[in-house]
This record gives structure tokens, sequence and C-alpha cells, in this order.
């Protein structure tokens, strides 16, 4: 059983998804808050970075996985998208902080700070990672929130790794059930559009980044669009702090795992969160069929609202989340 609340805002109407091949497919806190917690496991370390040391685990395969881990009281954990890192969760991290919560966020394998390793770049080993993560840092009664593939990181962890450890679990512009088209599922986004993206990053990683962030990603090609070039340079930032094989298998993983029996095995209560001017993940034939497969879902469409817009529209986005976290 699920429920749909759709929410308009004053922002465009829903447009045609753009499905071109080539580059543009796809609190106040109190003084001190940010102070990581620290806690000793043999699984944890440490990784040396122009004289500064970050924290991250290392996983049974050898690859070091970067976290952030603010503040105490309930764990929230966030799961960025493709390409990026756990900078993308800046804003929600802060706002959640000054809240009383403990926030983590990691880099995937792959991407931002974490290990650039050949092998591992699939669902299962980044579901996999986060269930390292969790056991590291002792993670209970945890909310995990996840965006675009980091959405559907959530969706495979909670299924097959999160029983005793999660509570809710939120899916925001989230991927699946499966993107691509197929004839199991006819509404789907056609193999060329991923291929393009394939091409154009193989071709020219850093103009492709630009021209997504700068583009569909955030709805800064739609008409009286407000563009922030501090939002398309910080995106472009974290996508080219990764590596670029990763990214590129990792296209494949986004468009082509199928997260069905997932969902359908996920019992804790889940908010898939989706704009209706989403136009890297579009709706239909996400969040749409996503809430029908979970057996405690709740579905919140915002209208014309982009793919990023938890970034765009924080304000409304973390109000919504911090309801149904408190719920």
């Amino acid at each position: 059983m699920y429920t749909s609340t759709a929410i308009t805002m004053p922002t465009a109407t829903r447009r045609d998804v753009l499905i071109g091949t080539g580059a543009v497919l796809a609190t106040t806190l109190p003084v001190g808050a940010l102070a990581a917690t620290a806690s000793s496991n043999s699984n944890r370390a440490t990784i040396e970075d122009g004289g500064e040391t970050m924290s991250s685990i290392k996983t049974k395969d050898g690859a070091q996985i970067f976290y952030k881990d603010w503040g105490s009281g309930q764990p929230i954990v966030f799961h960025h998208g493709w390409p990026l890192s756990a900078d993308d969760w800046d804003n929600q991290m802060l706002f959640f902080l000054g809240k009383g919560f403990r926030v983590i966020a990691h880099d995937r394998r792959g991407h931002g700070r974490s290990s650039q390793t050949t092998d591992g770049n699939d669902m299962d080993t980044y579901a996999a990672d986060v269930a390292a993560l969790a056991e590291a840092l002792d993670l209970r009664d945890a909310i995990h929130i996840g965006h675009s593939t980091g959405g559907g990181e959530v969706t495979r962890y909670v299924a097959r790794h999160g029983k005793g450890r999660v509570a809710k679990a939120v899916l925001i512009s989230a991927i699946p059930p499966v993107m691509v088209k197929s004839a199991d599922n006819p509404g789907g986004l056609p193999i060329e559009v991923f291929d393009g993206y394939r091409a154009a990053l193989a071709a020219n990683r850093a103009q492709l980044y630009l021209d997504i962030a700068s583009g569909p990603f955030y709805g800064f090609n739609r008409p009286g669009a407000t563009i922030s070039e501090g939002t398309i340079r910080n995106w472009w930032r974290q996508g080219m702090m990764g590596g670029a094989n990763a990214h590129y298998e990792c296209i494949k993983v986004f468009s082509e795992t199928d997260f069905t029996e997932d969902l359908k095995a996920i019992t804790v209560p889940v908010l898939v969160m989706h704009g209706s001017d989403d136009q890297v993940v579009p709706i239909a034939d996400s969040a749409e069929l996503s809430v029908k497969l979970l057996k405690n879902g709740e579905l919140k469409v915002y209208g014309g609202y982009p793919h990023g817009m938890f970034t765009t529209h924080a304000d409304v986005i973390n109000a919504d989340l911090l309801a149904f976290i408190k719920a």
C-alpha cells in the first residue's frame, strides 16, 4: 500500500524529457557544531591529503571509502548521485546537524576522495561498501537518504543489508526501478541515451560535466531559470575529483541495474520524492513505478522541480525530509 501527494509550486510546468545523445543527457548552527565524532575500529583508517587527515574505512578488497561523520543523535546517512561526492549534501548535512542529528555521507568508490578502483564498480559492491561503513560506525536506527544513483544504492543496501539497522529510507529523484528501455520496461530511456553519455565522457569528460550541470541537471536550460554559477562549478569540481573509469562504468550501473525485487523486499517506511520536470530521470518510469512496488511507500511529486531539486529547492525538500523523519 502506498500514498501519493502532489505538491504544486509556482515554477515551470513539466517539459518533454531531453534524451538526445551527446553531452546534455543526463538553521543556523551553533559555533563549533561541525565536530566529527570519533571511535576506534580496526576497519577505520585515515587518508593524508595535503597535510590534512580524513576519515575512511578499508573494504575487504582494499578500497578506501572516505566519509564525513558529524554530530550525535539518530544517524542520517546521505548517498550521492553520479558522478558526485559527499559534498553534494553539504546543505542537508548542515541543516540536520543543526536539528540534533548525527549526519554521515561517504564518497562512493571511484568518486570523490575514495579509491579510484578498477574493480567493484557495480551496485552490489556499492551496497556492500555501505554495509561495511554502517558496521564500522555501528549505525543503527538510521535514516538513509539517496539521490539519483544514490537512491539505487539506498534501495539495494536497505533490501540486502539493512535489517536491524535501518529505520526509514528516502529516494530523491532516484533511478529505481530501472532506467533503460527494454521489453519489460517499455517506458524507459533508449540505450542510445546512455551510449551518448559514454561517448561524451570518453571524448571530453570535463566538457560533459559542465554541460550537464549548466543544463538539465538543475533545470538551468529552462526559460526563466535562475542560474547559479557556483552550483555549476561545484558540480563540475565534484565530478572531476573522481576516476574516469569508475564514472564510465557507473553509467551502465545506473542505467541497467534492475531494483524491482529490492523495492519489493523493503519493509521500512520509504519516502519517494521526485520533481515533475526531472529531465535526467523521468518521473513516469521511476518514482511513479517504484512507489507501487514498495510495501510502505509514500510519493511526493514536486511540480516543475528539476533532477537536482534538493539543491535548487533545499528549503522545501529539507522541511519535508524533517517531517518524514519525525513522523
